[in-house]
């Protein structure tokens, strides 16, 4: 068990005199814990914890309870208690405890110990019950590291899991209404943390950067890095109180913020970064398509550094006709990321969350280019009357090519890319155009007047 969370040995194996009694009086008949139970079970979703931690105060004396949940996708974590001590509690530290208690409360028995929580160790009692294939975790935060009798741990696990059990029941079989604002906050929730998982990412690979290199000795490295990650901390925190006090960003701003945060990653490798900014540069961005092509682009350039090897990089920002901000980040490596490279961290799901697009063109030895374009206003409400108005300029010409019958190979050569990228796009045209093969969507280009149709061009 880990030095900073060391189990009380015995504890939960001790029946102490006297006042360790108390609880007795409160849950020493079976009417009375079932009543007790019932009050919990009887409250308002968002009132059980509050209502638990009143009810089995009598029982197990604590100041503060956390509750991590298995499935609910609306509040998977939440506190109640002194604000001071739950505003530091995190999701992570009740994943930490319930990693560290696993051999006692996997056996059905609450544990006892000093756990590490809001910046300080704490006495804890850790409760956890199985929900569906997953166990939800239950913590008391005491006043003291007093023992708690083994009869009080007893009725506590049981009225735990019998209320965690009641909670689990109702998340997963929620009206429509909750179900959907569930899903809202969880989607809120993902974005979210894939925001900052972005973010962590590029600090640590930063910090790293010196630490590897071979131009720097031991001495220089851990300086480098200290002074990176001291940088980093100080970026995240002013990104915090920009996030909270902004809606949107003049373009000039979110571009330099993008430049200064890109070359702590760039630092020690001998790459040259070359920056084209918007040239309307007192023009708003929204916050969220600001720090989604910022997301967008550090992803790109960190694949690109693993994948590619480049020696160049050139990253610039337009703004469109139709209203859109394009990213566009181009290299001189290899010519080997692949056209779904922006998976990874949900970047391309935050991309199409916001109603834009990306494109990823390799030619191998020559390079690679990525193309985001955001929209900087709210989708169109307008349907799309013809389908393959819904398709990219890219897929517009591989569509053309697919209206000749030209195979997989033979379009690469002809746009000079990857035959994978060539898959990508195909596969990519199909669902678009709903179709089921490549011959239906030949046919569908020749109704719209290709191959050779005027709706062709040249993406950037």
């Amino acid at each position: 068990m880990d030095a900073g969370m060391e189990s009380h040995e015995g504890m939960d194996a001790v029946d102490g005199p006297g006042p360790d009694e108390a609880w007795r009086e409160h849950w020493g008949r079976p009417e009375d814990a079932l009543a007790r139970a019932v009050e919990v079970l009887r409250a308002p979703r968002p009132e059980v914890v509050p209502r638990l931690s009143a009810v089995v105060r009598t029982l197990v004396p604590h100041v503060a309870i956390a509750h991590l949940s298995g499935v609910c996708a609306y509040s998977p974590a939440n506190a109640h208690g002194p604000r001071e001590l739950v505003g530091g509690l995190s999701g992570l530290e009740l994943a930490r405890l319930a990693e560290q208690a696993a051999g006692t409360t996997s056996a059905g028995r609450p544990w006892q110990g000093e756990a590490e929580l809001a910046g300080r160790t704490r006495p804890v009692v850790v409760i956890a019950a199985p929900a569906d294939d997953k166990e939800v975790l239950l913590v008391l935060v005491r006043g003291d590291a007093a023992p708690v009798p083994a009869g009080a741990l007893a009725v506590l696990q049981q009225v735990c899991e019998l209320v965690i059990a009641h909670s689990e029941h109702r998340a997963t079989d929620a009206a429509p209404g909750q179900a959907m604002i569930s899903r809202t906050a969880a989607v809120t929730r993902a974005r979210t943390i894939a925001e900052f998982t972005g973010t962590h990412s590029a600090a640590l690979t930063a910090v790293l950067a010196p630490l590897r290199s071979a131009d720097l000795d031991d001495r220089a490295a851990r300086r480098a890095a200290t002074d990176l990650a001291v940088t980093a901390l100080l970026d995240l925190r002013r990104a915090a109180d920009l996030d909270r006090e902004l809606s949107e960003e003049p373009a000039d701003a979110a571009f330099a913020r993008l430049a200064r945060e890109l070359r702590p990653l760039l630092r020690h490798t001998g790459v040259r970064l070359d920056l084209a900014p918007p040239s309307d540069a007192t023009r708003s961005i929204p916050a969220d398509t600001a720090h989604t092509a910022r997301a967008a682009v550090q992803c790109a350039v960190m694949l690109m550094m693993e994948q590619e090897k480049p020696g160049r990089l050139h990253l610039s920002w337009q703004f469109t006709a139709d209203g859109a901000l394009r990213t566009v980040v181009r290299d001189d490596g290899l010519g080997v990321l692949a056209a779904d490279a922006l998976a990874v961290h949900r970047t391309a799901d935050r991309i199409t969350a916001l109603g834009g697009r990306y494109e990823v063109e390799s030619v191998p030895n020559w390079g690679t280019t990525v193309t985001v374009e955001l929209p900087l206003g709210m989708p169109s409400p307008t349907a799309v009357t013809d389908p393959l108005d819904g398709l990219q300029p890219r897929e517009l010409e591989v569509l053309d090519q697919l209206a000749q019958g030209r195979r997989n190979r033979d379009i690469a050569a002809e746009l000079h890319i990857s035959e994978s990228t060539v898959k990508f796009h195909v596969a990519n045209i199909l669902a678009k155009l709903g179709v089921g093969s490549r011959g239906e969507a030949a046919a569908l280009a020749h109704r719209a007047g290709m191959p050779g149709g005027a709706r062709l061009h040249v993406a950037s």
